[in-house]
C-alpha cells in the first residue's frame, strides 16, 4: 500500500514527540521518505559545551536519530541503532546542526 510523502513525514514526527529527550532538546524532523531522514536541532547555549560548540553528545544523538528514522523508514519497521562509531572531526558551530542520513544498504535484519 502506497503512503503520502506527507503522511511518512507526519508519523516520524510522531515518533519523535513521543521521545522525551527529542521534545526536551527541542529536535525538529524536517524530512522523512523511504530511506531518508533530516533531523534538525536549534543549538541554543544550553547544549553546548564550555568552549560553545555543541556538546559531543548532542551530536551523537543527531546522528543516531537520523540514522535510525533512515533505516526505520526503508525497511518500514520500527528500529533501534545497535551499534554505530562516530568520528568527531572538527566542532560542530552555528545556530542550527543538522543531521541528513540516507540508508545505502537493507537487509532483512538490522
Amino acid at each position: 500500500q502506497e503512503v503520502s510523502p506527507e503522511a511518512v513525514l507526519a508519523y516520524g514526527r510522531s515518533v519523535l514527540a513521543a521521545q522525551p529527550f527529542s521534545v526536551l532538546i527541542g529536535a525538529e524532523l524536517h524530512a522523512l521518505a523511504p530511506g531518508h531522514a533530516e533531523l534538525q536541532l536549534p543549538l541554543g547555549a544550553q547544549l553546548k559545551q564550555q568552549h560553545g560548540f555543541a556538546h559531543g553528545g548532542i551530536v551523537s544523538y543527531m546522528a543516531d536519530n537520523a540514522l535510525t528514522l533512515a533505516g526505520g523508514s526503508a525497511l518500514r519497521v520500527p528500529v533501534v541503532t545497535s551499534e554505530f562509531k562516530i568520528n568527531y572531526v572538527r566542532p560542530a558551530i552555528g545556530q542550527r546542526l543538522i543531521a541528513r542520513a540516507w540508508a545505502v544498504h537493507t537487509g532483512s535484519s538490522q
